[in-house]
């Protein structure tokens, strides 16, 4: 799941879709909103939002005409999760206390 995530994210225009979207939080955004305001054409910002979904990392659903994206919070909370269960051998408080934001990441979803 790690990988196909961090794959994801590992393209411009999607790791600003993605930041974007965690800044809106679970109300998301229009597909053709997102378009308008990273610059991206319609046509290529489906195919990115599409992997983003696929990944784990993003919802969708339908509201009339318009699809909307939000960030999918549990997608987040484990890539998180695993990118920090082994945080400073064992000691997560020298991490500043990111290992365990990470695992809470959401927990109110759950």
């Amino acid at each position: 799941m790690a990988i196909i995530a961090l794959s994801a994210l590992a393209q411009e225009h999607r790791l600003q879709v993605f930041r974007m979207l965690v800044k809106e939080g679970p109300s998301g955004l229009p597909a053709g909103e997102i378009a308008a305001r990273i610059g991206a054409a319609p046509s290529a910002l489906s195919f990115h939002l599409a992997h983003l979904e696929r990944a784990g990392l993003l919802r969708a659903w339908r509201v009339k005409r318009n699809i909307y994206y939000a960030v999918e919070v549990e997608g987040m909370r484990q890539l998180l999760s695993f990118l920090t269960e082994d945080c400073c051998h064992g000691r997560p408080e020298l991490c500043g206390g990111i290992a365990t934001l990470a695992a809470a990441c959401g927990a109110e979803k759950r």
